[in-house]
C-alpha cells in the first residue's frame, strides 16, 4: 500500500472509533495495523500485493490470517475501510460479516499538532 493512502485509510478508521496505525513493514512498504485489543493485532496489506489481505499476530506469532478479499484489488478507499471495519477476527480464519458494524466514538488522529514534524514534513 502508498503511504499516503495507507495514512487516508488510518485517518478513516479512527474517525470510526477503530484503532488503526500506519504499518512500517519495510523500505517503502506500508500498510494498515488494527489492534483487536485482545493482545492481538491484525496487519493488513503490508506485503506489497494488489489484494487486500491480513495477517493476524499476537506476540510476533501468526494466529491468524484473513485470505485475500475477492476483488479488493480494485477497491478504493471506502471500500478498503469498509472490508477492514466488517472483518470478524475471532476464528484463525477470519471471515467478512454481512453488514458494517456501527462506528465507535472517533480516535485521535495519530501524532496531533506534531503530526507533519514527525512524519518529516512529506505530505500537506
Amino acid at each position: 500500500m502508498e503511504e499516503n493512502r495507507a495514512r487516508r485509510v488510518v485517518d478513516l478508521l479512527r474517525d470510526r472509533g477503530i484503532p488503526a496505525q500506519i504499518a512500517h513493514a519495510g523500505v517503502y512498504q506500508f500498510g494498515v495495523r488494527v489492534d483487536l485489543g485482545d493482545g492481538r493485532e491484525a496487519v493488513w496489506d503490508a506485503d506489497g500485493t494488489a489484494g487486500l489481505e491480513a495477517n493476524v499476530m499476537r506476540d510476533g506469532v501468526l494466529v491468524g490470517f484473513v485470505p485475500v478479499i475477492e476483488g479488493s484489488d480494485d477497491f478504493d478507499e471506502q471500500q478498503t475501510i469498509d472490508a477492514i471495519a466488517r472483518t470478524d477476527y475471532n476464528k484463525p480464519i477470519a471471515r467478512q460479516l454481512a453488514t458494517v458494524p456501527a462506528p465507535a466514538a472517533p480516535l485521535p488522529r495519530q501524532g496531533g499538532v506534531f503530526r507533519r514534524f514527525l512524519d518529516g514534513f512529506r505530505y500537506s
